[in-house]
């Protein structure tokens, strides 16, 4: 199957180094065959999330999850805000569960800590959603790996490239077993609690 791999940036900041590290991981993706679209929070005015507004009618909140069910895969790009995800990310994760459910999950981050408390935020919010995640994820350090022409830190372009072709392979295998367990009523899966 062709993915579809919907890269999501977190950051307000134009330019920011969350959604520059996105974007790469994004082309990357490409090169294996994946069809990618970026969905950058800070351009879409989501709603703050509330419950009791769920099915509120908002072009923001049509655009975002339009394209959530569009994709077969994620790219969750955030800065570290304070050891945690950005609040625009952690608001987008509040909108959906069950679009979630058997779609793979890879994870980037701008942060002068590495990034691993972030990283592990948005994996414990996909996870509570049957979401799958890739077992690591990429952490970028602003001005120190990117220059004037990119991203200059080898090492961390080495990773970001596996972690592209990781979610392609993996994606697509995740991806088309829980579509294949749904379509034939397979009861002795978590995908069929997703059954219609």
């Amino acid at each position: 199957m062709t993915i579809r791999l919907l890269g999501v940036c977190g950051s307000m900041r134009e330019n920011s180094y969350s959604s520059r590290l996105a974007i790469i991981g994004l082309e990357a993706a490409r090169e294996h065959g994946a069809k990618t679209r970026l969905l950058e929070l800070k351009t879409v005015d989501l709603p703050t999330y509330n419950p009791d507004k769920e099915a509120m009618d908002h072009a923001g909140l049509r655009a975002t999850t339009e394209a959530v069910n569009w994709a077969d895969a994620f790219l969750l790009a955030s800065p570290d805000y304070h050891g945690s995800m950005s609040g625009a990310m952690k608001n987008f994760l509040d909108f959906y569960w069950a679009e979630f459910a058997g779609k793979l999950f890879g994870y980037v981050c701008a942060s002068h800590e590495k990034g691993l408390t972030v990283m592990e935020q948005m994996r414990t919010s996909v996870r509570q959603c049957y979401g799958w995640s890739l077992p690591y994820g990429v952490s970028v350090h602003g001005s120190q790996d990117f220059d004037a022409s990119g991203l200059a830190n080898a090492q961390v372009a080495r990773r970001l490239q596996m972690l592209a072709r990781d979610l392609v392979v993996y994606g697509a295998l995740i991806r088309n077993q829980f579509q294949l367990d749904l379509a034939n009523g397979v009861t002795d899966s978590f995908a069929a609690r997703y059954k219609t």
